[in-house]
Formats: structure tokens, C-alpha cells, sequence
């Protein structure tokens, strides 16, 4: 009798056991189950893109937007290259028009030579009208060296009063003629429209020096 009684106890034993394990797991299952599930933290919206500042071309610096017109073998301009009163300094609102011939020699590499003549109106001596004209032609061309331009692609020539082109006794006139003309003077070495390349005016100076 003692012999059947150990092997029952042991195996009532042994599902008691299974039994209270089987129970925790469950309990275990389905409280993890009842447990509210934490909901991630979106990710933060991207930082506003920074709208890009409009930058307005300069007017100014050589680097004019404008395109280049060719009359012939001379470049045409929307209005004169400026100057102080009487003097070879030029004003600030220069650049934009002389930005437009330094575009030309830029896409232009067939002109070897360009030829920047000075003029002036009939008011005050002729020769120091000569000596002025002289002068201008020379900061013209010293202007489109110092943006780049060989120096050798460029002849600086003065002509005074000597070519007016307009009536120098009306106020408009006398400002058609002071003047600078740009002139296409050689292509490919070659000078051009059977003209010396400083077309009769005086050499103002070497631009290479």
C-alpha cells in the first residue's frame, strides 16, 4: 500500500506544479496584453527653408547685362561715356556703359585691335580741347585693361573738336560731340575699311605701359 501511495503523491505533485505554472504564464500573456501601448514621439518638422535673397546685378564693376550693336565697324551705345566737367575722371555711372564694350572684346576674340577715340565740343582752346580728348581716350582704355583686356587689343586716340557731330553752337550739340567712339580697327591682325588703325586722330599713349 505505502509502495502506490509515493508514485500518486508524486504525480499529483508534479501537475500541481505544471498547473501553477501554466497560470503564471497566462496571467503573465495577459497583462502585457492589457497594457496601453506608448504611442512614439513624431519627429520634429524640418527646420523652414530659408528663402533665397534676390541679388539684383550690380550696375557697375565692368559687367553690364546689356548687349553689344554693331553700326559697321563701331560699337552703338545707349548714351556717352561719362566724365567729370572739363576733366579725363571718369563718373561712376561709366562702368555700366563701358561694361558693354568689355562684353565685346569678350566675345569678339577676332577684333585684334579696338580703336577708343576721344571728342569734344568746340567750347574753350582747341589744343587743350586736343590735350583732353588725349586724356579721355587713355582712361577709357586704362579702364578696360584693368578689367582683363589685353592691353595690345586696345589704341587710345584723341581728335579734339575736330570731328564734330552735331551743331556746336546749341547745348545739344555741343554734348553729341564730346564723345567717345569705339571703332573696330583690325580683325585677325588685319586692319580694316582700308583706314589706319588710328583712323588720322593722335595716338593718346601706350595702354601696356
Amino acid at each position: 500500500m505505502r509502495k502506490l501511495v509515493a508514485p500518486v503523491l508524486c504525480a499529483a505533485m508534479m501537475l500541481s506544479l505544471a498547473a501553477g505554472t501554466g497560470c503564471t504564464a497566462k496571467a503573465s500573456f495577459q497583462a502585457g496584453a492589457n497594457e496601453p501601448k506608448k504611442e512614439e514621439a513624431p519627429p520634429p518638422p524640418p527646420p523652414p527653408a530659408e528663402t533665397p535673397k534676390e541679388t539684383k546685378p550690380k550696375l557697375g564693376g565692368g559687367i553690364s547685362k546689356m548687349a553689344f550693336k554693331l553700326k559697321g565697324f563701331q560699337i552703338e551705345l545707349p548714351g556717352p561715356v561719362p566724365f567729370e566737367t572739363g576733366s579725363d575722371k571718369l563718373r561712376p555711372e561709366a562702368d555700366e556703359i563701358l561694361g558693354i564694350v568689355h562684353n565685346f572684346l569678350q566675345s569678339r576674340k577676332d577684333v585684334t585691335l579696338l580703336r577708343v577715340e576721344g571728342h569734344t565740343d568746340d567750347v574753350g582752346d582747341d589744343k587743350a580741347n586736343q590735350t583732353l580728348s588725349e586724356k579721355r581716350a587713355l582712361a577709357v582704355g586704362r579702364w578696360l585693361v584693368a578689367k582683363g583686356n589685353d592691353c595690345k587689343r586696345l589704341i587710345a586716340v584723341g581728335f579734339g573738336e575736330t570731328k564734330p557731330v552735331a551743331d556746336n553752337k546749341t547745348e545739344e550739340g555741343k554734348a553729341q560731340n564730346r564723345r567717345t567712339d569705339f571703332f573696330i580697327a583690325a580683325v585677325n591682325g588685319k586692319a580694316v575699311d582700308g583706314q589706319p588703325v588710328d583712323n588720322g586722330g593722335k595716338v593718346a599713349g601706350d595702354l601696356c605701359k
